[in-house]
Order: structure tokens, then sequence, then C-alpha cells
């Protein structure tokens, strides 16, 4: 038996850390397809088939809405900030300012990114070129990537001078080889709350509502804040 996942790349680390424990505790395995958050919705609306989709709190709230998920199912994962990462063997930039930032980018032969239309970083990231001035400049250096994470794994194993890099944290931290740099300067910083929510078509539904509290339940707390994700405190 299998449980269709469709999700953000930034909610794969924690996902397939708790591939197994789902596995042994309900008998049902996952498959997940994971994305940039754009084309994950993509698919969904599309009708590809899905039990579980995670995507952003307010994408998730939307479709709710629209009648694709069931209502009250929603639960959030928590926050993932955006954040700056450079190959494990390179030293770490100054980016806590956005002089700093700016300076590190204009030093790299290569700046690897998620998709910069359909991804969450992505999109902020571009943004953030254009407001420190340096779009132009820095763009024959751009290295984009479908996902953070196909990003990530490209920029891990780059040869490229001062190479770096920017997506979610949850996504830099379960990387090999790479060395998280800090999350993004304050004036710039993007956190993005995650949720996970049934599919109205779900195959399994009750399988489904199992895997969605153990995403966001407090059993995981632990490790949802281990993989990048901010747990809001009451």
């Amino acid at each position: 038996m299998i449980i269709h996942i469709l999700a953000a790349g930034a909610s794969k680390g924690l996902v397939l850390n708790l591939q197994a424990r789902f596995t042994s505790e309900t008998g049902y395995e996952i498959d997940g397809v994971f994305n940039a958050v754009g084309s994950i919705r993509e698919k969904f609306v599309a009708g590809d088939v899905c039990d579980v989709l995670i995507l952003t709190a307010k994408q998730i709230a939307e479709l709710t809405i629209e009648g694709l998920l069931v209502p009250g199912s929603a639960k959030p994962l928590g926050a993932v900030s955006t954040g700056v990462a450079v190959p494990m063997s390179h030293a770490a930039p100054d980016i806590s300012t956005a002089p700093g930032l700016a300076a590190a980018l204009q030093l790299a032969k290569g700046i690897y990114i998620p998709d910069p239309y359909n991804s969450t970083a992505g999109i902020h990231f571009m943004k953030i070129l254009k407001k420190l001035g340096i779009d132009e400049k820095v763009a024959p250096y751009l290295k984009p990537y479908p996902n953070g994470a196909t990003a990530m794994r490209h920029l891990a194993d780059s040869s490229a001078e001062n190479a770096i890099g920017s997506t979610q944290i949850t996504e830099i931290k379960y990387t090999p080889g790479l060395a998280l740099v800090g999350a993004l300067p304050p004036e710039f910083g993007l956190s993005t709350v995650y949720s996970a929510a049934v599919s109205a078509k779900a195959i399994h539904p009750q399988a489904a509502h199992l895997l969605v509290d153990l995403l966001t339940g407090g059993s995981t707390q632990i490790l949802r804040e281990q993989s990048g994700f901010e747990i809001p405190t009451e």
C-alpha cells in the first residue's frame, strides 16, 4: 500500500526522515514527488495522484477554499527561512548585512538557486538582486535549477570560484557537502510557513490523515527543528 505525496522541496528532508517510521507504524509506504511550490501546485490541480499535499500555508488555504483539500485537515509543519550556503570546503562569507551579501555575490563565479519563476526562494532571490542593484552584473554567473534540492547538490559539487547559493534552509541542511552560512540579512529575510493537508481525492484518506498528524505533531517537533523548521511557541 502506498501513500502518494506532492510536496514543496522544503519538506523533503523531513518526509524522508520519517518514511521508515510511518511505514513501520501503518504498513503504508510513501511515494513522494518534491519540487518548487509552483510546479507542485500545478501537478496537484492538474489531477496528479495525491493523498497528502504539502505547500505554503497560503496555497493550502486557497486550495481548501476551492474544494480540492479536505476541510479542517490542514496543519502547519512550521516556518522555514531562506538561507545562504557554500560548499563545505569554502570559507563562509559575511552575509549578515546587505553590503556583505552583495560583496559575496559579486565575488562568486557560480550562484546556485532554485527556479526563479516557480520556487519561493528563487523568486525572492531575484528580487533581492534587483534591490541590491547587482542583478545585471551577476546574471552571467546565475545557475538556476528546477528546485532547491537540485541546486544545492550542484553547489556542493561546484568548483566555481567563491561558489554560493540560496534556498530554503531545510534544503541546505539535508544536502551533504554544504555549509549553512546563515539566513538572509534581516531586511531581505523571508520566512515561509508550510502546511500539510489531505487531498479531497485521496485514495487512502485515513492513512493520509495519520501522515499529516505525524508530520506536524508533537512527536516530530524536535526533528522538524533540527531539519530547519521554526516552530512557534505559544
